[in-house]
């Protein structure tokens, strides 16, 4: 099964549309050019090392808070 995990954007390189964000309180590599206008402090949807979408704050804190549920439950989810 592959997610989508909300992440927040730390860090961009204007130039190559790439940079890091901080995916589960790990900075990784990420891929901005499927985004429109990508912004440090900004909230996306990671797969694959690529933004997809951008979503609000309370929305990524309540699929976090979602995905923390159901580990808690059945900590093998996430592997």
């Amino acid at each position: 099964m592959c997610l989508g995990i909300p992440s927040k954007i730390v860090e961009i390189d204007a130039a190559s549309r790439t940079g890091r964000v901080d995916h589960l309180g790990t900075k990784v590599a990420a891929d901005f050019a499927l985004i429109e206008e990508p912004k440090i402090g900004d909230w996306v949807i990671l797969h694959a090392g690529f933004a997809i979408s951008r979503l609000d704050e309370e929305e990524a804190h309540k699929t976090l808070d979602l995905l923390r549920e159901v580990t808690e439950k059945d900590p093998s989810f996430l592997s």
